[in-house]
């Protein structure tokens, strides 16, 4: 059975399967990009199921878990293993409101806790068995069609647009220019803080949790940040909020001196239009989205 097809009735067997009638209230969830997630209860706990063809997300998240700490709330993964045709991993609930959902009021009531657990991916010490390829090295790897990955086939898309391709073209280049401010620094960086995969306090004041893992990497904190700025304005609360901003007075606050903030925050955001133009080429029915991707890229350049 492909994961992409598994149903609530095949879960529920499965569950079973593994912890008899302990198991219920098994329900779907709001599913990612690369898996379905379910989530249940065993002995009145709740846990969530997620299945994939990609061992690979659930193992970072598995050892995102390294990360946790007060300002920086990562669930913990049960086990992970083998289901299906692909892999399932079970991992304790959590429950609050999505970020990117919250409106302006509900952003600004967050924002402490949202910097805090910025801090906190900061300074967390960097895994010693951690691949830290040169920053700038990884960051261009994600604008190249690498065959037989996991996304691959986007670029001859790309191509049979000409006004696609040249603001892609366009694109490489800017970030290009711009890469030279970026420090070959290594830090963890979660790489995707909205899409669902940030949980925040029914009172608004603090993180529940922070999942998905899958697009870990080690490099520039300010990575993070873009990401916010980037995709502000698909987000209502966000976009009021002036992220930017806030994030220099914190860090002139704490004491953080940060060289070149805006050609790094420029650069990345530019990368981060370059990548989503190839993601959303490679994935099915995306026109849409692509084209607001587009048009936010060709503001940036």
């Amino acid at each position: 059975m492909s994961s992409e097809r598994i149903t609530i009735d095949a879960v529920r067997a499965f569950l079973t399967e593994r912890y008899g009638s302990r198991a219920g209230a098994v329900a779907e969830l709001r599913g990612g990009e690369w898996s379905s997630p379910f989530g249940f209860r065993v002995d009145g706990r709740g846990l969530v199921a997620r299945f994939g063809r990609w061992r690979d997300d659930f193992d970072k998240d598995a050892a995102a878990m390294a990360f946790a700490g007060p300002d920086l709330p990562v669930p913990r993964v049960v086990e992970v293993g083998a289901a299906f045709d692909g892999v399932y991993a079970i991992s304790e609930r959590h429950f609050g409101r999505f970020l990117e959902e919250l409106d302006a009021d509900g952003f600004q009531r967050v924002l402490p806790a949202l910097l805090r657990a910025l801090d906190a991916m900061r300074s967390v010490p960097v895994p010693d068995d951690a691949r830290r390829e040169p920053w700038g090295d990884w960051l261009r790897s994600l604008l190249i069609d690498h065959p037989g990955a996991r996304v691959s086939g986007w670029r001859d898309k790309i191509a049979a647009s000409s006004e696609l391709d040249a603001l892609f073209v366009a694109g490489e280049h800017a970030f290009e220019d711009l890469l030279g401010a970026c420090p070959d620094i290594h830090h963890v960086v979660h790489c995707d803080l909205i899409n669902r995969n940030v949980l925040v306090a029914a009172d608004g004041t603090h993180l529940e949790a922070v999942f998905d893992w899958g697009c870990l990497a080690y490099g520039d904190f300010l990575y993070d940040v873009a990401w916010l700025t980037f995709w502000a304005p698909w987000h209502t609360g966000l976009a009021a909020t002036d992220i930017r901003g806030a994030v220099l007075d914190h860090y002139a606050a704490t004491g953080v001196t940060v060289e070149r903030f805006d050609e790094r925050i420029r650069c990345y955001e530019v990368h981060i239009g370059v990548h989503h133009l190839a993601y959303n080429t490679f994935v099915s029915g995306r026109d849409e989205d692509l084209a607001a991707i587009a048009s936010r890229l060709h503001e940036l350049i």
